[in-house]
C-alpha cells in the first residue's frame, strides 16, 4: 500500500476535475443546511438506542474491503453473508467470498469458526457477552467481525469518543430505503453511515475511509433484510460437526480473514 505518481498534464487534469467536484459539492449544500453536528449526533444516538433495545435481530450484508497495491491499483475484495444476534451472548455470522466460505458461531462460552471449503474448524473459549467477543476477536486475535461496531450493545459510546467532526448531510436512498446520511471524522479515519428513517432506525450502509494509508482505501458494509423480535429465525448457536470437519488451531484456519493469504500487507503512508 504505497504512493502514486503522474505526469504534469495528468496531474493538471485531475486537479481541475477535483476543483470542479468541490465546487459542485459546495453549490449543492446551501449555507446553514443540514450540516448540524448536534442533530447528526442525535440521529446516531437514536439508532444506537434502537439497536440496543433489540434482543434478537438478523440481517444480510455485503462488504467491500479496498486494498491499494504497490503500483497504485485499488482493488475491492467483495463478500456477502448473514448475521443473527441474540443479546447479550449469542451470535451466528456467515461470510462467503471468492476465496473463503466461513461460519462463526458463539453460544456465550465457546467461539467456533468453520471453514466450509476446507472442512476445517477451530474453537476458542471466550466466555462472556457478544461485546466481549468482538473486543477479543479484534484486539487479541486480529479477526474483526464484519460491521462489528454495529453489533455492540452501545454503538454510540463505541463510535463517538474519537470523533472531532460530525455532519448531517440530509438523506439518501439505500436499497430502496430512505435514510439519514451522516458523516463523521476522527484523526485516523473518516466514516459515514446511512440510517433508515422512521421508527426502525437501523444502519443501511457504513463506510470507513483510512486517512493513514495512501489513496485512502475504504471498508464498507451494506445491509438488507433487517428483522427483529419474532421475525428472527430461532437459531441453535451451538456447533454440531455434521461434516466431520478436522479441528485445527485458529492461526491455521484458511479464510478466517477478509484478506486472502496471497495478499501481503504493506506499510502506512
Amino acid at each position: 500500500m504505497k504512493k502514486i505518481g503522474q505526469k504534469f498534464m495528468k496531474t493538471s487534469v485531475a486537479s481541475v476535475s477535483s476543483a470542479a467536484l468541490a465546487l459542485l459539492v459546495g453549490l449543492g449544500t446551501p449555507a446553514g443546511a443540514p450540516a448540524d453536528e448536534a442533530y447528526a449526533k442525535s440521529l446516531l444516538k437514536a439508532m444506537s438506542d434502537y439497536l440496543a433495545a433489540q434482543k434478537a435481530l438478523s440481517f444480510e450484508y455485503d462488504t467491500n474491503l479496498e486494498v491499494v497495491t504497490e503500483d497504485q491499483q485499488k482493488l475491492a475484495l467483495a463478500s456477502s453473508g448473514t448475521v443473527i444476534l441474540n443479546r447479550p451472548d449469542k451470535i451466528r455470522v456467515t461470510r462467503s467470498g471468492g476465496f473463503a466460505d466461513v461460519e462463526m458461531l458463539f453460544d456465550g462460552k465457546t467461539l467456533t469458526l468453520l471453514g466450509k471449503n476446507a472442512n476445517l474448524y477451530t474453537q476458542v473459549d471466550v466466555p462472556g457477552t457478544v461485546d466481549h467477543l468482538v473486543d477479543e476477536l479484534r484486539d487479541k486475535y486480529n479477526k474483526p467481525v464484519p460491521g462489528a461496531d454495529l453489533l455492540l450493545s452501545n454503538v454510540y459510546d463505541a463510535l463517538m469518543p474519537e470523533v472531532v467532526d460530525a455532519k448531517d448531510l440530509g438523506s439518501g436512498v439505500i436499497g430502496g430505503v430512505e435514510c439519514d446520511f451522516l458523516a463523521f471524522r476522527t484523526k485516523e479515519v473518516d466514516w459515514q453511515i446511512w440510517i433508515a428513517q422512521g421508527d426502525r432506525p437501523y444502519p443501511c450502509r457504513y463506510v470507513i475511509t483510512s486517512k493513514l494509508v495512501a489513496n485512502a482505501p475504504q471498508y464498507s458494509v451494506q445491509t438488507r433484510d433487517w428483522k427483529t423480535k419474532d421475525e428472527v429465525t430461532r437459531e441453535d448457536f451451538g456447533f454440531e460437526n455434521s461434516t466431520n470437519a478436522r479441528k485445527i488451531d485458529l492461526k491455521d484456519l484458511p479464510g478466517a480473514d477478509e484478506m486472502p493469504k496471497h495478499f501481503v500487507i504493506g506499510g502506512l503512508q
